[in-house]
C-alpha cells in the first residue's frame, strides 16, 4: 500500500485525442478531455470531461495544476475547495467546473489504486450488486425515428428494458420551441406508438426534450404522451429558470427529471428547494466530479428523491458512474449508450463495464476506476504537461 503521507503529485498531463479517434455523438462531433495525475510513487490517476478540450485543458494547466503539484492526492476535499476557490471569482459554472470535475475523478482513481480498492469501496461500499441501465439511442443499429419498434425489440433481447428517445426535437428546432403543429405532434408520437406496439409495457420509454420547449408547448406534448405511460420527461424547458419547471410539474402527470447541465451542489439545492423535479440528474464530469456528485446525491436523498446520472461521454466517466451507481443508496437508473460500451470504449481503454444479459451493470473489478488508456491510444495523443518545479 501507498499511504497518503507517502504520495505527492508530481505531474499533471492532459491528453488531446488524435482526430481519427474523436467519437461522433447524435449532436455532432464530441471530443474528450483526459487528465493524468502522476505521483512520486509511480501511480497515475485518470480523469475525464468533455466536450471542449481547448477550454478545459487550458483551465487545468493555467489555473488548477499549481494547486495540485506537490500536494497529497488523498486530500480530495481540500484540493476540491482550493481548485474551486481558484476559479470561482470570475464565474465557475462552465469549463472551470468541467476541468475541476476531470481532476477530481483522477484523484479518486489514484486513491483507489493506492489502497488497492475499487472506488466504490471508498465512497460507501457496495449498496447493490445490480445497476439497472437504460439505453440512450443515438448511433444505434436502428434509427428510433424510423425503426423504433426494431430498436426496442433488439434492446429487449439484450436484457435492456428502458430506452431514451427525443422524437420531438425536429419540431422544437424548426419552431424555436414556441409551438408544435398537430402534424408534428403526431410525427413525434409515432416512435412511441411503434415501441408500445412492438414490446408493450416491457420497455420503459424516457422522453428527452433537450431544453427546447416553452412551458405551454411542453404541457401539450406531455398531455399527448399520457396514453403511452412514459417513464419521464427530461429537460423539456431550458434549465435556466427553475420555477418554470415547478409550474410544469404541477400541470403534467409524468415524472420530471433535470438536469445534467446544473453544476455544483448549490444549483441542486435550489432545484430541490423549488420542488421542480421528481428525479435528479447529474453529470459526474460536469457537476464537480465524484466529490460533488456524492453531495448532490445526499441532498436528493434528504428530499426522498432518487438520482439518475447522465452518462453520455467517455470511458472514464462511464466507469466512475458505475462505481457511483454501486455505492449510493438512492440510484433510480443509470444511463448508458450501447454504441459506446460495445464499440468505442473497447478501442480506447483496457477494461469496460458492460451490462450482463439481465440488462444491469455489476460492480467493476479492479482497483481505482478499473481501467486505463491503451498504450496505442496513449501513443496517438497530443500531450500537454505541467511538472512539479519545487
Amino acid at each position: 500500500f501507498f499511504f497518503a503521507s507517502a504520495m505527492k503529485i508530481t505531474r499533471v498531463e492532459t491528453l488531446k485525442m488524435n482526430p481519427k479517434h474523436v467519437p461522433t455523438q447524435g449532436l455532432g462531433e464530441v471530443a474528450y478531455s483526459w487528465v493524468c495525475i502522476h505521483t512520486d510513487t509511480g501511480l497515475v490517476g485518470y480523469g475525464e470531461t468533455f466536450p471542449v478540450p481547448e477550454a478545459e485543458t487550458s483551465i487545468i494547466h493555467s489555473k488548477l495544476a499549481n494547486v495540485l503539484l506537490g500536494e497529497d492526492p488523498f486530500n480530495t476535499e481540500l484540493l476540491w475547495k482550493r481548485m474551486f476557490s481558484t476559479v470561482n471569482w470570475w464565474g465557475w459554472a462552465g469549463a472551470e467546473c468541467r476541468a475541476l470535475s476531470a481532476v477530481d475523478i483522477a484523484l479518486w482513481d489514484l486513491k483507489g489504486k493506492a489502497l488497492q480498492q475499487p472506488v466504490y469501496n471508498l465512497i460507501g461500499g457496495k449498496f447493490r450488486d445490480r445497476i439497472r441501465t437504460y439505453n440512450t439511442c443515438y448511433n444505434d443499429e436502428f434509427d428510433f425515428l424510423t425503426d423504433a419498434d426494431q430498436l426496442a425489440t433488439s434492446l429487449l433481447n439484450k436484457g435492456i428494458t428502458a430506452m431514451k428517445i427525443w422524437p420531438f426535437d425536429g419540431a422544437g428546432k424548426a419552431n424555436n420551441g414556441n409551438f408544435i403543429s398537430n402534424a408534428q405532434l403526431q410525427q413525434g408520437l409515432d416512435p412511441v406508438r411503434r415501441i408500445r406496439a412492438a414490446v408493450g409495457d416491457q420497455m420503459d420509454i424516457m422522453i428527452e426534450g433537450h431544453g427546447l420547449w416553452n412551458l405551454p408547448t411542453s404541457v401539450r406534448i406531455a398531455k399527448a404522451l399520457e396514453p403511452y405511460n412514459v417513464a419521464w420527461l427530461e429537460e423539456m424547458l431550458p434549465q435556466d429558470h427553475l420555477p418554470s419547471f415547478r409550474r410544469l410539474r404541477e400541470q403534467v402527470v409524468q415524472p420530471l427529471i433535470i438536469s445534467e447541465r446544473l453544476m455544483g451542489k448549490w444549483a441542486y439545492a435550489q432545484l430541490l428547494q423549488q420542488q421542480a423535479s421528481d428525479i435528479i440528474m447529474l453529470d459526474i464530469s460536469w457537476c464537480g466530479g465524484l466529490t460533488e456528485a456524492l453531495k448532490i446525491a445526499a441532498l436528493a436523498d434528504s428530499h426522498q428523491l432518487p438520482i439518475a446520472p447522465h452518462n453520455c461521454s467517455g470511458p472514464f466517466t462511464h466507469q466512475a458512474n458505475v462505481h457511483l451507481g454501486t455505492a449510493v443508496p438512492n440510484l433510480f437508473v443509470l444511463e448508458s449508450v450501447q454504441t459506446h460500451y460495445l464499440k468505442e470504449y473497447p478501442s480506447l481503454v483496457t477494461d469496460v463495464a458492460v451490462p450482463d444479459a439481465d440488462g444491469c451493470f455489476h460492480p467493476p473489478e479492479g482497483v481505482g476506476l478499473g481501467t486505463r488508456l491503451k498504450p496505442e491510444i496513449m501513443a496517438a495523443m497530443e500531450v500537454t504537461v505541467s511538472d512539479l518545479r519545487k
